[in-house]
């Protein structure tokens, strides 16, 4: 490290100047592409029944676990 006194390249100044524009681009890129060709709705899953429902399994486990 014996060239500390060197002054900055500025040509390395001006790449970490413009990184934030690329990134910029890049996400305005993506933005346009996104509204050009909208993705096709996945098909809905059959409706399962919410909350408590009673199945084969839990019937053989209330035969199993009587004890009345």
């Amino acid at each position: 490290m014996a060239d500390n006194d060197k002054a900055p390249d500025p040509a390395r100044r001006s790449l970490l100047k413009a990184a934030p524009l690329g990134a910029l681009a890049v996400v305005a890129a993506r933005a346009g592409a996104a509204e050009a060709a909208p993705p096709a709705p996945a098909p809905e899953p059959p409706a399962k029944p919410k909350g408590y429902h009673e199945t084969e399994h839990i019937r053989r486990y209330y035969q199993t676990a009587a004890y009345w």
